[in-house]
């Protein structure tokens, strides 16, 4: 059961992916777009940044849509709970016990500090997952086009050298 949702989830991952790779940007804006978007996507937006995403895509000709769309399928809302006790976990490490703000009223600070954890364990994150993410995603970009240059080439020769093919 876990094993058939896990297929699904790396078969949809890898069409969304596939879908950036073949699209008519560089592989630089291709790997730019899905870092974009694991970090937009990082952040406890509580869906806004959808919405951003959205935006982004729109107004800026070199983003690639579906690549940034590619990285909310990989932080689906499987994932993000994941993201975010890391995320806590991280930054109560960088910060330790030391609040950025304090209120002098208990449950507003103890709000105010699992805010300011997540925020910057989520910054630190964001920015990791990100970095990672575009560097794969070039990589792959660069060799799935590789490939396919390679693969096209090699019909068209087949197809200009099949008048001479003896085996007919």
């Amino acid at each position: 059961m876990i094993r058939d949702r896990l297929a699904v989830y790396r078969d949809r991952v890898r069409r969304e992916l596939t879908a950036a790779f073949a699209e008519n940007h560089t592989p630089h804006e291709v790997a730019f777009s899905f870092s974009i978007g694991l970090f937009v996507t990082s952040m406890p937006t509580g869906g806004l940044g959808l919405g951003l995403l959205a935006i982004l895509a729109y107004w800026y000709a070199w983003a690639s849509k579906t690549a940034m769309f590619a990285a909310v399928v990989v932080l689906n809302p499987f994932v993000k709970p994941a993201v975010y006790v890391g995320s806590y976990q991280l930054g109560s490490t960088f910060l330790g016990s030391d609040q950025l703000v304090t209120v002098k009223h208990e449950a507003v600070d103890t709000v105010i500090e699992l805010v300011q954890f997540l925020l910057v364990g989520n910054v630190i994150i964001g920015l990791a997952m990100s970095g990672i993410g575009y560097l794969v995603v070039l990589h792959l970009t660069r060799s799935y086009r590789q490939r396919e240059d390679t693969s096209f080439r090699s019909s068209i020769v087949s197809i200009a050298l099949s008048p001479f093919d003896r085996r007919k």
